[in-house]
């Protein structure tokens, strides 16, 4: 008899027959950790956090080149601020909570010293904005903001942390302000950042003994004599930190100190007399005030749940993954609990057992979750055990390695699989069909992958985890736990816990698919994922499995030549400058561009002037400098030899390489390729070219075919604007761009330059891209006036372009999203923020997602149309690469004519547009041979 166990949310534990073990299998939140040493059990703890101080550690402490959305919003400093927030959450597990900010209006202080903080440098632009970001996410995660009209934001921390001591709390501020160490008592500890957002010192007053020699209450006595430059607080000339301890340790306290001024001796006590003044008013501004008229208390700074979907609409924005990851993990305690468990019946099936429970549960085309562990990528993957569930409860676990099936087991199994009249939901379906594909097994009758419904339902969001999503849907939990032991640990030893396990997955998708159908339906994205998204996913997968033949020698010699090309460069660099550097060593360019040879600097960074490539290739129309062009040419050439040298591991024993296409990355629809990426190979350069070449017909086929459209983007801003003239351009005959600046300067065809053709080519893509005149000079290398004189030189004769984009944001900002021809929406919260750099980063996103999303559901539809007439024709020839606008196939012995033709047609025909869709096609020996 097969074991059976009953799951719910009030797990009981189960028998298990023929002494197989069984477990009860429930969701609830895991059990928080335990407070920070030092915490007495039920003891209140209130943390207080320095808003200010801790976003621009956050911020100087990560690069912001790593840290921005695509839609160019820097993030670095929000990024930084909420990990420090999560880590101390986690860590610390406060009972009350708040952040304290500084107000952009003068304090007391200014009253007292008008050239208080005075001199400070300007804010960073990549800085600007990111504030109110931090406050979202704090509103998210219920952490209240506090501030005071008049003081700043440590006299707002010693106002609360003093009443949170009276109160019998214990107090943890975290900032990274030094004056709070004056706040240190057996009741109150500061956790003062030392390094980066993650090393923190904790001050109780030991340590500040131990670190300064002095008690906390000295502590702002020795800062009056140190000073601060930040704050424009003087320090006393001849005066350091060593002499500073040694006085207050001396006589005691600053007070004492100045009483009896007379007795310091040496040139160091006359500077102390002559600046005592200064020393004073230090000692008066850098006491905190601990009388703050405030609105709350701390009592009002309870600890509350956060807003799970609040949370996942900005860290969406956000594009922030990792993060969202940690905090449902470190937060387990705060976050909304889940409402139920999941009621199934899980059966663990014994071989032998498989084909009587399809069929008894599998009737009357009702949909049935599907769970498969296993492994996968590159191709291929590995099956270790399916799970089936019903909507009526029922479900089985079904182990295939390494218990065998019996052949009537393997035969039920394959057809119920294969069968496209049995309904089934699977989470993230590409990765199981390419597993039960090397088993033998195909997968037909998917309804619904809950990642790809997730993903049109969400497409900001940047992963799409089963858990995550039953939480965010159904509220409830996958987290597995028993009555007798907690948490269970499932390690695939227990086949019974496994499969009981694996049961709620596949009931969990199921209810998901059920939710998620709704969703998609109220968003009108039904039909995309049905008849796009969902067939594409198997085109995908045998495209993976197909992968694409490469020439192993060829890529060896290429790398050969790459990196004696990048040592030739070097050495050229080296004695230009006249020594030995390391080209790839921002520190050593900085020197050496802006310090001895005096470039004009670059965008400022942390560590000084930004050397990136497009910094370089900014300096090159800026100076005249061999050096310059040098440093170009080493970045090409190392970036080339960085390309081979990850493609050669990547070719497998039957010399082809696999990449893993991405149907849930770009927000916009775009298919992406990972592992290796393939639409990243260069096709631009001649010497880029090569690596192509390295990608060649497989044995037992004809040769590449390659099929792209022409000008897509233009030819999609004609069909959705509507223009005349613009559509007239296509239908002239004459080269695009070309004609295009003849209508709008009023000029003969004939009479267009190359540099005139150039500037409206960069204008007419950039206009579908959201390009601004500013943008545009840049491109150009022109004045923003002159740019934005030719933009309106353009508009003045395509107006329908115009008003296009003109509507497309103004309908974007009413109604929240975008949508492509297909209905792909693209939600763009940030249209309405008050934040003017996030709400143009919106706007020019609103653009762009059109007509770039668009081109995405019209290749997509070609790619289905082109697989499928491949198979209705029986031909051998097959898809192996989409790279953005182009196809690539590789075609069997005799049917090169016939496929052309297919691709034509289908790839013409996949949208019907007021311009027609243009193809070119080539084919060759090698993709480069294949170009067109």
């Amino acid at each position: 008899m097969p074991a059976t166990t009953t799951t719910s949310g009030k797990p009981t534990v189960g028998k298990a027959a023929a002494g197989r073990p069984s477990r009860a299998v429930s969701a609830r939140p895991a059990a928080g950790a335990a407070p920070a040493a030092g915490a007495a059990a039920g003891e209140p703890r209130l943390l207080l956090l320095d808003g200010h101080s801790l976003a621009y550690r956050a911020f100087f402490a990560l690069p912001v080149e790593n840290f921005s959305t695509t839609t160019g919003q820097p993030t670095n400093a929000v990024y930084g601020f909420t990990s420090m927030l999560i880590n101390v959450l986690r860590d610390e597990r406060p009972t009350h909570v708040a952040v304290a900010w500084d107000l952009p209006t003068p304090t007391f202080r200014h009253t007292q010293y008008a050239e208080y903080k005075a001199g400070r440098a300007e804010t960073p632009a990549d800085f600007v904005g990111q504030v109110s970001l931090i406050h979202q996410v704090c509103d998210s995660l219920a952490v209240p903001g506090v501030t005071a009209a008049g003081y700043e934001a440590d006299d707002v921390i010693a106002t609360l942390a003093t009443q949170g001591a009276a109160l019998g709390m214990q107090v943890l501020v975290v900032t990274g302000d030094r004056d709070a160490l004056q706040l240190v008592d057996e009741r109150v500890t500061v956790l003062m950042t030392r390094r980066g957002i993650s090393d923190m010192t904790r001050f109780t007053p030991a340590e500040v003994e131990a670190k300064y020699g002095l008690t906390p209450t000295q502590y702002p006595d020795f800062a009056a004599l140190r000073g601060d430059p930040s704050d424009n607080l003087p320090s006393v000339p001849g005066v350091g930190e060593k002499t500073a301890t040694k006085w207050i340790q001396q006589f005691g306290s600053l007070a004492a100190l100045v009483d009896r001024a007379d007795e310091v001796g040496g040139k160091a006590g006359a500077s102390l007399r002559a600046h005592l003044a200064n020393v004073i008013r230090n000692r008066s501004l850098t006491e905190l005030a601990r009388d703050v008229p405030l609105a709350v208390t701390p009592t009002d700074l309870q600890l509350r749940p956060w807003d799970r979907e609040a949370v996942h609409q900005l860290f969406d924005t956000l594009q922030f993954r990792v993060l969202r990851e940690r905090l449902y993990a470190a937060l387990g305690t705060v976050e909304p609990e889940a409402d139920a468990g999941f009621e199934v019946t899980a059966q663990t099936l014994a071989p032998g057992e498989v084909a009587g429970w399809l069929a008894a549960h599998t009737g009357d085309g009702q949909r049935l979750g599907v769970y498969v562990r296993g492994s996968w990528g590159r191709g291929t993957g590995s099956v270790t055990g399916l799970a089936f569930a019903t909507a009526d409860g029922a479900g089985a676990g079904a182990w295939i390695d390494p218990v065998a099936l019996t052949a009537d087991d393997d035969a039920a199994l394959a057809a119920w699989l294969a069968d496209d009249s049995r309904p089934k939901a699977v989470h993230d379906v590409k990765g199981p069909i390419l597993a039960l594909a090397a088993r033998g097994f195909s997968l037909a009758g998917v309804t619904s992958d809950t990642a790809l419904a997730a993903y049109l339902a969400l497409p900001g969001q940047r992963t799409f985890d089963l858990a995550d999503l039953v939480l965010r849907y159904l509220r409830r939990d996958l987290r597995p736990e028993t009555s007798e032991t907690g948490q269970l640990t499932i390690d695939g030893s227990d086949e019974a816990a496994a499969a009981a396990a694996d049961v709620v997955r596949a009931r969990a998708t199921l209810e998901l698919a059920d939710a998620l159908d709704a969703d998609l339906a109220r968003r009108g994205a039904t039909a995309l994922l049905r008849d796009v998204e969902l067939p594409l996913v198997t085109v995908l997968a045998g495209m993976e499995r197909a992968g694409i033949a490469a020439d192993t020698d060829h890529l060896l010699d290429l790398q050969k030549h790459y990196g004696a090309q990048v040592t030739e460069v070097a050495a050229q660099a080296q004695e230009i400058v006249g020594r030995p550097f390391n080209l790839s060593s921002p520190k050593q360019l900085q020197v050496i561009l802006f310090d001895e040879l005096g470039l004009p600097k670059t965008k400022k960074i942390k560590t000084g002037y930004t050397t990136d490539a497009d910094a370089l290739a900014w300096l090159s129309t800026q100076a005249d400098h061999p050096l310059l062009a040098v440093l170009l040419r080493h970045r090409d050439v190392a970036r080339l030899r960085t390309v081979v040298d990850s493609l050669i591991p990547m070719i497998d024993d039957a010399g082809r390489v696999h990449t893993t296409f991405n149907q849930m990355i770009a927000a916009t629809g775009r298919l992406s390729s990972a592992d290796p990426n393939l639409q990243n190979i260069p096709v631009r350069t001649a010497e880029g070219r090569q690596i192509r070449r390295a990608f060649v017909v497989g044995a037992g086929y004809e040769s590449l075919l390659t099929a792209d459209y022409s000008q897509i983007e233009m030819r999609i801003m004609a069909h959705l604007s509507g223009d005349k003239g613009l559509i007239g351009a296509f239908a002239s005959g004459e080269d695009l761009h070309t004609f295009v600046a003849a209508q709008a300067f009023g000029i003969p065809v004939d009479e267009v330059d190359p540099e005139l053709r150039r500037r409206i080519k960069a204008m007419s893509y950039g206009l579908a891209y959201g390009l601004s005149a500013f943008g545009l000079a840049g491109q150009l290398g022109i004045h923003p006036e002159e740019a934005r004189e030719q933009m309106e030189a353009y508009f003045a004769r395509f107006g329908g372009v115009r008003d296009f984009l003109r509507g497309v944001v103004e309908r974007a900002r009413a109604d929240g999203y975008t949508e492509t021809i297909l209905g792909r929406r693209r939600y763009l919260p940030d249209l309405t923020s008050d934040n003017t750099q996030r709400r143009q980063m919106a706007e020019r996103m609103a653009l762009n997602a059109p007509i770039q999303g668009s081109a995405a559901d019209i290749i997509k539809i070609a790619m289905l149309g082109v697989d499928r007439k491949l198979r209705e024709h029986g031909a051998r020839s097959r898809l192996l690469l989409q790279v953005h606008d182009e196809l690539v196939l590789e075609i069997a012995p005799g049917e090169r004519a016939d496929v052309e033709a297919l691709v034509r047609t289908e790839m013409g025909g996949a949208y019907q547009m007021s311009v027609p869709l243009e193809v070119s096609v080539g084919s060759g020996r090698t993709w480069d041979d294949a170009a067109h």
